[in-house]
């Protein structure tokens, strides 16, 4: 698979979370900054209100937009780099909506501008996700490691990954001279 899927569109539930961590971070900041005397302890008072903005713009660039294979590895293009997971031979590929169902996160962001780290849940173990949309989640299984990623379109990334079926040589039938009697 040589072509890039786009993410998919954001669902409500991840446009909801963004947008509220994203009016209550500033807030947090502007909190601190009314309430906490500008005397009293200046550096405590410098990181309270400056660690919820960091935490804001630290989170927007890791924003999914698309993603490839190639060469057993997936490479997810985020807003200015690319991640490259490496997944061996692939060993199976399928669309799963409940697939972050019941999970734990590892490490990561769960839920400002994508649901993006390590996972755990008991249905795939521990594993990598790259999503902006749980109910188009696609669960890629490697002979490495295990990804779950939510392409615009689940079904053609999944038909993008199986090998191009070559055109079947149709039977003629022999001419009339090679035709035995």
């Amino acid at each position: 698979m040589d072509p890039h899927y786009p993410a998919a569109p954001w669902s409500g539930f991840l446009k909801g979370i963004s947008i509220v961590v994203t009016l209550i971070l500033p807030g947090v900041s502007w909190l601190a900054a009314s309430t906490v005397p500008p005397h009293a302890l200046p550096l405590l008072r410098t990181a309270a209100i400056a660690l919820p903005l960091a935490i804001l713009l630290a989170a927007i660039p890791f924003v999914v937009r698309d993603y490839a294979l190639r060469d057993g590895t997936l490479q997810v293009r985020r807003l200015c780099w690319t991640t490259s997971v490496a997944l061996g031979e692939l060993r199976e590929a399928t669309i799963d909506p409940q697939a972050g169902a019941g999970s734990i996160r590892l490490f990561g962001n769960g839920g400002l501008f994508s649901f993006s780290g390590w996972f755990r849940n008991a249905k795939l173990g521990r594993y990598r996700a790259f999503v902006t949309d749980w109910q188009r989640a696609v669960v890629l299984r490697g002979a490495m490691c295990t990804v779950v990623l939510s392409p615009a379109d689940p079904a053609g990334f999944v038909r993008g990954l199986q090998p191009p079926v070559s055109p079947r040589k149709q039977d003629r039938p022999l001419p009339r001279w090679r035709q035995s009697r």
